[in-house]
């Protein structure tokens, strides 16, 4: 039950963050739309924000929880304070140097980060302006990493969780500021968003040195060595950032590849923002609590809860994840029509975000699969296989971009369609070959109730899909983008809910889901 309990504190806070997401996208886009200045900034807080994901939400602690884990179970909270300490002063080192670094160089960069924007030579110097201001961001996410895997491996989620709610706040603060200083769609309003990227790190980082004081374990500075334990957290960090992060950078790659095409970037930008809110709100929770769970049950000796927590968490994933890859997959061009259809953003944006959405569904419950996986590799500190795989994953997806991407566009389709698609093969290439592997070793073995669970959730899936699909016609008056906005929410709503009570009434009758279990679990969570 405490599994439960720690997924639903990560998951929720996950859920408000990204709703306030949401609420910061949709005004963003209300704002910028899909023009010069939005693919500008998104290029911009899309380097940063890299770093935030590959090390905030959980590649860095695959290493640095175990390690930490282990110091302060085998050694005592001093000897774990110590080894934070030596990972943190190091961590900062490094920081300094690359920030300082990439800021100088950042003109040049940019032919790297977004090749298409040469053509463009006030896009291309608004972007290096606005990486430039964002930039420091990444070193405040670092520090706020470590610290999260900290209070992660006392059991302690809320803080690491609520850091996100404090960046999408901050961000919708700057976009009404730049409205008030008359900004509408204009370089000024970029710059502004771009300062509160800046003041968002250092406002998550401040909530992270609080939770460790109310923790009662405080990290002090001290000077930078390469002792044993930084060496051993180096050996299995790169790996495990690498593996860990591959989804961002299949991401990244996109995004250089899209600034080729004008509006691209910013269409790419809201359909991942959108398939993301299932991935961050199970898959992420999933891995940030199935890592020190796992990791828990192995130095105890107690390979049966080993393979039960794993189970559950497929099967946990799989409810939730499979459902709404289908909704997005089926009803895509009225969520984005309900969502971003407003000011700056027109129909044509609509309709190629939503085609790409479309295409991003289908990779979603690969993207959390890896979630899943991965925690059976990192909690035995095997970093290095699903780096391997992540490579290997990388690889196919950055040669199946660039070749759909010129393909779709002799072909006349819209060209970052052919990454989108590149992405998701890239999604289920690295998620199987991770499966295989455990499966291979006996270390991961579908139980009997995975087993009979997992068809039914899929099955259930497609009844709720057909549904979307007949009852998305029904309401197409009403979801018309001459209807005013409320009409097109009551009309949407109606539409998920419904398909929610198929989805969960399917569920119920097969048996996957349990009323007598549903009830114990929310108990649990009291």
């Amino acid at each position: 039950m405490k599994l439960y309990r720690s997924f639903a504190t990560v998951g929720g806070l996950t859920l408000v963050s990204r709703v306030l997401g949401f609420v910061r996208d949709i005004l963003f886009a209300w704002a910028f739309g899909s023009g010069w200045v939005a693919d500008a900034f998104n290029v911009a807080f899309r380097f940063p924000n890299l770093f935030r994901r590959l090390f905030g939400e959980g590649a860095f602690n695959s290493a640095f929880i175990p390690l930490f884990a282990k110091k302060l179970e085998g050694e005592g909270r001093e000897a774990a304070r110590q080894f934070a300490e030596e990972a943190m002063a190091g961590l900062l080192v490094v920081l300094v140097a690359v920030s300082v670094v990439a800021v100088i160089a950042m003109p040049w960069l940019m032919y790297l980060l977004a090749p298409g924007f040469s053509a463009n030579p006030d896009k291309f110097d608004l972007a290096v302006l606005l990486t430039r201001i964002a930039f420091p961001y990444l070193a405040c996410m670092s520090l706020v990493a470590l610290m999260s895997g900290v209070l992660n491996s006392f059991g302690r989620f809320a803080e690491s969780s609520g850091v996100s709610i404090v960046l999408n706040l901050t961000l919708t603060v700057a976009i009404f500021i730049g409205f008030a200083l008359g900004f509408h769609n204009e370089p000024g309003g970029g710059v502004i968003q771009a300062l509160g990227v800046l003041i968002a790190g250092l406002l998550q980082l401040a909530l992270l040195m609080d939770g460790l004081r109310r923790a009662g374990f405080r990290l002090g500075l001290r000077r930078p060595k390469m002792t044993d334990d930084v060496r051993r957290l180096v050996s299995l960090g790169v790996p495990g950032i690498v593996s860990g992060g591959v989804t961002q950078i299949n991401i990244m790659i996109g995004t250089m590849i899209a600034s080729l095409q004008p509006g691209a970037v910013s269409q790419l930008y809201y359909a991942d923002r959108l398939y993301e809110l299932p991935l961050a709100i199970v898959g992420i929770a999933i891995g940030v609590v199935l890592l020190p769970e796992v990791s828990r049950h192995l130095r105890s000796g107690n390979d049966a809860l080993v393979m039960d927590s794993q189970n559950r968490s497929l099967e946990l994933a799989m409810l939730l994840t499979v459902p709404a890859a289908a909704a997005l997959a089926v009803v895509p061009v009225e969520i984005i029509r309900v969502l971003f259809e407003r000011g700056a953003f027109g129909v044509g944006d609509t309709a190629a975000t939503a085609s790409a959405l479309a295409i991003f569904a289908w990779g979603l419950p690969a993207f959390v699969l890896i979630k899943v996986f991965s925690p059976a590799y990192f909690a035995r500190e095997d970093t290095k296989t699903p780096m391997r795989y992540a490579t290997i994953s990388l690889i196919a997806n950055t040669a199946g971009s660039i070749g759909l991407f010129f393909l779709f566009r002799s072909m006349g389709l819209l060209p970052q369609l052919g990454i989108a698609l590149a992405s998701a093969l890239g999604g289920w290439l690295n998620a199987g070959l991770l499966f295989m592997t455990l499966e291979r070793r006996g270390l991961f073995v579908l139980d009997a109730r995975a087993r009979r669970s997992l068809p039914l959730i899929v099955g259930g899936s497609a009844a709720m899909a057909l549904m979307l699909w007949l009852g998305a016609r029904g309401l197409a008056p009403w979801l018309a983008p001459s209807q005013p906005l409320w009409t097109k929410v009551g009309a949407l709503s109606a539409l998920i809910g419904s398909a929610m009570i198929v989805y969960g009434v399917a569920m119920i009758a097969t048996g996957t889901l349990r009323l007598g279990l549903l009830r114990r679990r929310a108990g649990a969570l009291q």
